[in-house]
């Protein structure tokens, strides 16, 4: 089809006569025509392509951006860099804050010419020593050289249940594999960890992300700074970002590469332009002393995890999808949208790929580190330190005034060297005046001291504290006390590392069940080993080999040493031989197992061996690999003797380790039983049921056969008469026992007779005693009583003489009156 260009433009709407249209072919009769407006007329297509329409049938993971338009691409490519502009633009305060802070790091000292020429330009190590301190206590915690990961089973073990020792073998196996994979096929993960530590400690956050490298290969857990992961401020979590932006390079080479593998979409991309490093890139360049080359041959790129509502992949529902869209930054160009959620999801969850680590809190999305927490402490520290060091010279070296005429050499005078001097005046007091420069001030030293203190505080000390309330005569409760009030702020920061870890681990696990085959040999130390896609199930929860609840090798320490103590105070309620493996491992000493001595109940026994342990009390428990069927018949043939059928505790012990054995053998037969049955067919959870249902009815089966022979028989007659013999001794020594009995009642009986009389007696005696007292002091009161009547008599009758005599002489005297 050819289209010939009107003469005139018209206005939209009007027909004109003039315009030719030619065809090389008739239109075909099915095809509707698509009218575009172009400038001011019309472009009529009848014959439209369909070389943009996306296949009903097109791959999950397809790359999308294959069949867009392109106009709609770069429409699209434009709204996303203005949203990502936006968003960078949200958390500029705390970068710019942030990037300043690095100058505090002191990794480079300054030539400063103010005040004076050759001043100091020394930094304070405070903020450097506490991210040293903190990234070397946390990588030894969250990267052990056994391997990082752990695993914990979901739900309730039951160590007799064979199916729970299946899931521990499981859980083994996958713990196993993924340590294998980070400490020794993941190189990159060792160092990135380091290195992300020192930088989370600084700027408050840092940021992984898990996912298949088809490069490599294999999985991959990438560490990314904060400024290359750009999310709006006010965003509290990256569950609910509306926007994801990583940030990163990629030479042309590579690009190349990874759009031959059909990563991205092939299209021709111009050379690179100069892009602008950013802030934090550009400052760690200057304290590095490196300096980016004039030849740029690295692309950006932003690829943004976001939602969109595609056209031509709308939602019936008008719902906005989650989407990866990568966008080459330099060219405008999008190279690859591809879906962002599971093929078969309904719900449309987004799939996650990055894992945020946070030192403290922040205002916002990202969190706060040491730059901004200390960093005012350290620039005060180094503004102190540069005013000692700068006094300190000016001390050592002064400077002032002299005199017009007098000649000195300016040279440093050296200790024990004399020079002359020429001074017109002859006094050397007038000719020269030093200026009153003082010594390093005190206060000034003491201000520093304390600054310093704070700082150090705040940021990691809990291992002086710890060490120092760790004595041994202090109560448990108060050793905990110290522990934890001397370690606040490093306990939270490590449970948020811990979480996040596990976090990772569970996106790493989630690659590895997605991308492994079926079974994946690998070799550990020369040792041929297997896991199994199944493995990575949610049965078996991944979780970080560290304690949330411990971060340092000091409280540690001082953990399993109150156990052992606990232990040893008690050890009827404790178990000796655990606590002292756990302070082993505390102490980080290999192979603890080879110090102690093996433990009898993991260890496999003969049956006679078995039947020892039962006589003594001893809990017996079967093992695996035993032979259950002899074992079986053995502990049947000894629970028929009479000793064990009169004794209910032998007999129950025994009894329940024959369960376990037949629990063992009907799991063998079981699964030889499923192998002949599912020969070229692979596990599903339909024939873990049967196996099940299998195993509990050759179980039953055989405890009712079993029973059966357990059962006590007709006792022997020589075993009744002895048993007789037994009964009437034993009636004999009742008897003999009641006699003694009634004896020794007569002769109690007896005693207590004697004390009654005797007590008595001793009744009666006092009595006759208080008696004896009470007429004594009768008699002597009564004596009393006559003798004081006597002394009163006596008086009455001297005063009545007195009184005649008186009269008498009265009486005289009036005769003689009277005469």
């Amino acid at each position: 089809m050819s289209f010939v260009d009107r003469t005139a433009p018209l206005p939209m709407g009007e027909i004109d006569d003039s315009v030719v249209i030619e065809f090389d072919e008739h239109p075909p009769e099915d095809t509707s025509p698509i009218i575009t407006e172009v400038g001011d007329g019309v472009l009529v297509d009848f014959e439209p392509t369909t070389e943009n329409e996306i296949p009903a049938d097109l791959p999950h993971d397809a790359n999308l951006a294959e069949y867009l338009e392109e106009d709609y691409l770069k429409m699209l490519a434009t709204e996303l860099e203005s949203l990502y502009l936006e968003d960078k633009e949200s958390r500029a305060d705390w970068l710019k804050r942030f990037t300043e802070g690095l100058d505090e790091l002191g990794f480079t000292d300054e030539d400063k010419t103010e005040p004076f020429e050759g001043a100091s330009g020394v930094f304070h190590p405070l903020l450097a020593e506490a991210a040293a301190q903190f990234s070397a206590q946390a990588y030894k915690e969250l990267l052990p050289s056994d391997g990082p990961v752990s695993i914990k089973q979901v739900g309730h073990i039951d160590k007799q249940n064979p199916q729970a020792v299946a899931l521990e073998g499981q859980a083994a196996r996958v713990k196993e594999f993924m340590n294998y994979q980070i400490t020794e096929v993941m190189e990159e993960y060792d160092p990135e960890l380091d290195q992300m530590l020192f930088y989370l400690s600084l700027s408050g956050s840092a940021f992984k992300k898990v996912y298949f490298d088809e490069a490599l290969g294999r999985a991959v857990s990438q560490y990314c700074t904060a400024e290359d992961i750009v999310v709006n401020y006010g965003a509290t979590s990256l569950k609910n970002a509306q926007r994801i932006t990583h940030v990163f390079r990629k030479s042309a080479n590579d690009l190349r590469k990874e759009q031959l593998f059909g990563f991205y979409r092939d299209i021709e991309i111009s050379d690179p332009g100069e892009h602008s490093q950013g802030e934090v890139e550009s400052k760690l360049d200057e304290l590095y002393g490196s300096k980016k080359t004039t030849q740029n041959d690295e692309y950006e790129f932003h690829e943004i995890h976001t939602e969109l509502d595609l056209k031509g992949l709308e939602h019936e529902d008008g719902l906005m999808l989650p989407y990866i869209v990568t966008i080459c930054s330099d060219t405008g160009d999008i190279l690859a949208i591809r879906r962002n959620w599971d093929e078969g999801d309904t719900r449309f969850t987004i799939r996650d790929y990055f894992i945020h680590y946070k030192f403290l809190p922040g205002l916002g999305f990202y969190g706060f580190g040491f730059i901004h927490m200390i960093g005012g402490l350290s620039s005060s520290a180094t503004s102190i330190l540069r005013q000692l060091i700068d006094a300190g010279t000016f001390a050592n070296l002064p400077g002032g005034f002299k005199m017009r005429g007098v000649r000195v050499d300016d040279s440093p005078v050296s200790p024990g060297e004399w020079r002359d001097i020429d001074i017109p005046n002859e006094n050397i007091n007038n000719a020269l005046m030093p200026l009153p420069y003082k010594e390093p001030s005190n206060v000034l030293f003491q201000l520093l001291g304390f600054i310093v203190d704070s700082g150090r505080r705040f940021a990691s000390i809990a291992d002086t504290t710890i060490s120092e309330s760790g004595s041994q005569q202090n109560p448990v409760g108060t050793t905990m006390a110290l522990i934890e009030r001397g370690a606040k702020v490093m306990s939270a920061v490590h449970k948020r590392l811990h979480n996040a870890q596990k976090r990772e681990f569970k996106l790493l696990a989630k690659v590895f069940g997605e991308s492994l085959p079926p079974e994946y040999p690998y070799s550990v130390g020369g040792v041929p080993k297997t896991v199994k896609q199944q493995d990575f199930g949610p049965e078996i929860d991944v979780i970080p080999v560290s304690d949330p609840n411990i971060f340092s090798a000091s409280q540690r320490v001082s953990l399993a040493q109150m156990q052992l103590q606990m232990a040893q105070s008690n050890p009827e309620l404790h178990d000796l031989r655990e606590s002292y493996r756990r302070m082993y491992i505390a102490l980080e000493i290999k192979d603890p197992e080879g110090l102690l001595k093996p433990n009898d109940d993991m260890k496999p026994l003969t049956p006679a061996l078995e039947h020892a342990r039962a006589i003594e009390n001893k809990k017996l428990n079967a093992q695996p690999d035993q032979n259950h069927q002899a074992h079986i018949q053995a502990h049947i043939a000894f629970m028929q003797s009479p000793m064990i059928q009169q004794n209910p505790d032998y007999a129950s012990n025994m009894l329940q380790n024959i369960m376990q054995h037949i629990s063992f053998l009907a799991q063998q037969q079981a699964q030889q039983q499923m192998q002949t049955q599912m020969q070229g067919i692979s596990p599903n959870p339909q024939m873990q049921s049967q196996m099940a249902q299998m195993v509990a009815q050759i179980e039953s089966q055989m405890i009712g056969q079993i029973m059966q022979q357990v059962t006590p028989q007709q006792p022997d007659p020589m075993v009744q008469m002895h048993e007789k013999e037994m009964q009437q001794k034993a009636q004999s020594d009742q008897m003999r026992n009641q006699t003694d009995q009634q004896k020794i009642m007569a002769d109690t009986q007896k005693a207590q007779n004697a004390e009654i009389t005797k007590r008595m007696q001793i009744a009666a005696g006092q009595e006759q005693a208080n008696q004896d007292i009470a007429q004594k002091r009768e008699k002597a009161f009564i004596d009393g009583n006559l003798q004081r009547a006597g002394i009163y008599a006596k008086a009455l009758s001297d005063a009545e003489k007195n009184d005649i005599t008186i009269n008498q002489q009265n009486q005289g005297v009036q005769n003689g009156n009277q005469n």
